[in-house]
């Protein structure tokens, strides 16, 4: 059994053995609390949640598959409260430690996945990214996350949030590991096409949303990846604003939220942690016509970034827009940050593109990461690309 010395795990009882053998044999690893797993109850990291619900009857698609793969699972790990988050400060079950800057938040909500692969409890983790749930935590610990092309990777078994922007993540020490487990996990994995990406699109409106004592070691770091494609642009990526796309981002998800959720929280009135309780009665609030009016636009602006990425682009650009903020912040100083990591992290999220955040930098001692962003179903190759390009750099 695991020797939790991060409290990264919710419950480390819960072992399945591999299946089979393959490419993850001989590998260890954790699942979110969000993911089921027969004969044990998914708490979605809120007491009244689990209270309410009943072990489940059949083990997500994607804990199988890695076991198919060879891999073991030695337990499940802490999550935000129903995912709904992005610290990985959690009221009820505390903060799993990030290994790499202890006194800092891990970053949510697979917070207990990254605290554990950072910590080296375990070879890989998984988890759901859905606003960002995966590729923040690994940028704030230090590790390599991906958040595939939404539905590239079955999401049966996991408690949804919201049904519009859900994705199962990979969490990985390093990018080959990664590339391992994201293949295993891919619906209609393929083998990368030969041809490599060629042309970079520097993120100017990210870059922008970092914090400014940053701005130096994280524009050379994105220009360093940038001088290996043969064509470079600077572009702005959200015409109307990133902050016009993180609301966008924030209305259709908060939506889904209530309709998942509503009906439960009417009957039990659970009790949510500072913010959590506020998000969560907030999405009560939002329309279908609210809805309607900006999943219309989503739809207008997924297709033109999809034309502008064609099938040899990637987007480069901050995972975050700062590091790991310290534990305990107030809530006045977090939120407007966490508004800064939505503007960032919904440009995947409203387009449906594959990312991966890459432990580039440490910025006075606490890792920073940088993301590659590629076109609908390049999966495989950003991958592969995120790999030779490591290779490369080592």
């Amino acid at each position: 059994m695991i020797n939790d010395t991060l409290q990264a795990f919710f419950d480390t009882s819960c072992i399945l053995e591999p299946e089979g053998q393959g490419v993850l044999s001989g590998t260890t690893f954790a699942a979110k609390e969000a993911f089921d797993v027969k004969g044990f109850i998914t708490s979605g990291g809120n007491p009244d949640w689990y209270r309410t619900h009943s072990a489940a009857s059949k083990t997500a698609r994607a804990i199988t598959q890695l076991l198919q793969a060879g891999a073991r699972l030695v337990g499940k790990t802490h999550t935000d409260e129903l995912m709904y988050g992005l610290n990985g400060e959690n009221v009820h079950y505390g903060t799993p430690v990030n290994p790499k800057a202890p006194d800092r938040i891990p970053g949510g909500s697979s917070s207990g996945s990254a605290s554990a692969v950072s910590g080296k409890l375990v070879d890989f983790a998984i988890g759901t990214d859905t606003g960002g749930s995966v590729r923040i935590p690994a940028s704030y610990t230090g590790i390599f996350g991906f958040r595939p092309t939404t539905g590239r990777i079955s999401l049966e078994g996991v408690i949804p949030l919201s049904q519009t922007f859900d994705t199962v993540g990979c969490l990985a020490p390093d990018p080959y590991l990664l590339e391992n487990v994201a293949n295993v996990l891919l619906d209609h994995s393929k083998t990368p096409s030969a041809h490599n990406f060629t042309r970079a699109l520097v993120a100017s409106d990210g870059i922008s949303r970092v914090d400014q004592e940053l701005v130096p070691e994280v524009e050379a770091k994105i220009s360093h990846i940038a001088s290996f494609f043969y064509t470079v642009r600077r572009e702005v990526i959200a015409e109307p604003g990133l902050d016009v796309w993180s609301q966008a981002f924030r209305i259709i998800q908060g939506y889904d939220i209530w309709q998942n959720f509503g009906a439960w929280i009417t009957e039990i009135e659970p009790h949510f942690g500072p913010g959590f309780h506020e998000r969560f009665y907030w999405t009560r609030t939002i329309t279908r016509e609210e809805r309607d009016k900006w999943a219309h636009k989503q739809k207008e602006w997924r297709e033109e970034l999809w034309n502008r990425m064609r099938d040899d682009t990637l987007i480069i650009l901050p995972t975050a827009p700062g590091i790991a903020p310290l534990k305990n912040t107030p809530l006045n100083i977090l939120n407007p940050f966490r508004d800064r990591v939505l503007q960032l992290t919904c440009i995947a999220g409203l387009a449906g593109l594959p990312q991966v955040s890459m432990p580039l930098l440490m910025i006075h001692g606490v890792p920073f990461g940088i993301s590659v962003i590629a076109g609908p179903g390049m999966d495989e190759e950003l991958l592969a690309w995120v790999r030779a390009w490591v290779e490369g750099e080592a």
